[in-house]
Formats: C-alpha cells, structure tokens, sequence
C-alpha cells in the first residue's frame, strides 16, 4: 500500500536559537540524524513547563520500551515551526513537535529520541519496525489508521496574517472580500480562496483580488510593502512568522474565532506501530494530563500557535 503526502512542504528557514528545552543538550551530540530526549528524572523542564513523571504510566508501557528506556521517533526535519534545527549546521532538534516529545517521555518516564526520516517514509520504517512512533506533523487519516495507530495533538489548517497592529481590520475570510490577498501558487490556500470567491458574490461583497506568488517568501514581501492586505498561508507557518519575523514587530497572526484552528482543519497524530498498543494507550493519556493541566498550551504557545491545540487526546480520529 502506498501513501501520499499531505502536509505542505516546508518554506520558512529553519534556524532558531536553543533555550526552549531546558533539560536537554545544546551542544553537539555527534550524531546527524539523532536527538536524544531529557533523563528519566522525576521532573523535567520542557519550554518553561514543568512535567512530573506518572509510575503508574511508565509502568503501563510495553515491556520492549521499558527495558530500553526510550521510544524511537521518526521525524523529517525541518518543518516549522513543528520540527527545527536548534542552529545550521548542528543536529540538536528543536519545534513543537520535539518540545512535546520531550514533555511525553518526562511524563513517562522515558527517552522520546528523535531521528531525521523524509517524510514519505515515515509510515513504512514504522511498519518495518525501525521506529515505535513519529511526530511529524502527520495528517490522521483513514488510510494511514490501517497500518498505523494515532493519537491526535493538534489540528492545523489554513490561517491569515496580517501586517502588525491589522491595519485593514482582517478577522475572517469575508473580510478579505474586496481586498488584495497574497497566497503561494499551487497550495491548498491558493484553492481556499477562490473557492471563497463564491461567498463574497453571495455577500453582494467584490471579489478577492487574489496574489499568486512562486514562494511564500514573496508573499511575505508583499505583504510587508502593503501591497496586500494579508497573506494567507498554512496556521501554524503564520503563527510561527508572525512570531519570529523580526522579532514579532512585522506580521500578526489573525485568530477567527469561527475557526480556530485554521480554515479546513485537519487532525495531526502521533503516529505508532501497531504492534504497541500499550505505547498508543500510554501516549494518549500522557497527553491527556498535559492537555489537563495547561502544559500543552503552554509549549504550542512558545511557537505562537496555542490555538492548534486540542482539548482532548483521540485516538484514529480521522475525519475522512
């Protein structure tokens, strides 16, 4: 069986600075295509939280991860703001999904260890017993539950930014009606809003003036000029910009409170070997408690995404 590819390649750089993993290594470990998480202590720091380890779940994991103390994680790094390099050219990982990585395995009681896999490889090296996991960004669907199991941490689609401070007022997608949107040629956004061209007529409102650029660098561009009113581009990408981009003061990440994980949301697992049921039970509950206590918030929120959250931590729950 075969599987495509649903998440949208990467187009942001991939060099952040180290200091968000508190109890993890910022010096070269050696090793390309490894990152090992924190120690089984009782409590570790991950992206200023702090994660108290649960016996009773570590206790409830498969005896194969027990005895060697970590679950293996495939990742295709980089993919921001999910999966980044800590500097270029040093193979210390960083992103949200390393973060929450780290503060699963504190929370078990193990190592979560992260390991470079393209992408469309993924699924097969689970299969094959590689890997007990990735965290990867993965989009949870039917086709992928039949030989992998997943437990659901975020739901991302499509968002909007906006110049800082909003200038235009841009809340939701009616509003770019009659405005110059910016979007990257050939992506499900580019598709979102021409498709949304209907609702303005219905609205008696003009039509988007749609932007189509090669690169969302160029959009970026655009928007920085004011030659658009914003930029529409995958949710967490924007959160990530709009955070980073020179140091926060250029773009601001538009939040509709109708869709708040993005336009045409889809579900992100962590994707396990079916061959470990007791990892996909542990993994869910740990989930659970840091979606419980505020912890996972907090950490999609170093990233400027908390709004990609989830509430509740389901297992295969694939819309399609």
């Amino acid at each position: 069986m075969t599987f495509t590819v649903s998440r949208r390649p990467a187009t942001l750089a991939a060099l952040v600075v180290c200091g968000s993993l508190v109890l993890t290594a910022c010096g070269s470990s050696g090793d390309s295509t490894a990152a090992s998480g924190p120690a089984t202590a009782s409590a570790v720091t991950v992206a200023g939280v702090t994660v108290n380890r649960d016996a009773a779940l570590h206790d409830a994991l498969p005896a194969s991860v027990k005895k060697s103390g970590k679950v293996r994680v495939a990742t295709d790094i980089p993919y921001p703001p999910f999966e980044m390099y800590v500097a270029e050219g040093k193979s210390e990982m960083t992103g949200l999904d390393y973060d929450l990585g780290q503060a699963l395995g504190a929370k078990l009681g193990v190592k979560f260890e992260f390991q470079a896999q393209k992408f469309d490889g993924i699924v097969p090296a689970i299969q094959a017993g590689k890997y007990d996991a990735a965290i990867s960004a993965i989009t949870d669907n039917k086709e992928r539950e039949q030989v992998v199991d997943f437990v659901t941490y975020s739901t991302s689609g499509t968002g909007i930014m906006v110049a800082k401070g909003n200038p235009d007022k841009i809340v939701t997608l009616d509003d770019l009606c009659g405005e110059k949107a910016a979007v990257q040629t050939g992506t499900n956004q580019q598709k979102l809003l021409a498709k949304h061209q209907d609702a303005c007529k219905a609205a008696g409102k003009p039509a988007i003036d749609v932007q189509a650029f090669p690169k969302d660098s160029d959009a970026q561009l655009a928007l920085r000029s004011g030659k658009v009113a914003a930029d529409v581009l995958t949710k967490p990408a924007a959160g990530w910009t709009a955070k980073t981009a020179d140091n926060g003061t250029a773009f601001e990440l538009v939040d509709d409170p109708a869709a708040t994980g993005g336009y045409n949301a889809s579900p992100n697992g962590i994707a396990i070997s079916k061959s470990l049921p007791e990892l996909t039970d542990a993994v869910q509950k740990a989930l659970q408690q840091l979606i419980d206590d505020g912890s996972l918030v907090k950490i999609y929120d170093t990233y400027g995404v908390s709004s990609i959250a989830v509430t509740k931590a389901v297992k295969n729950g694939a819309v399609d």
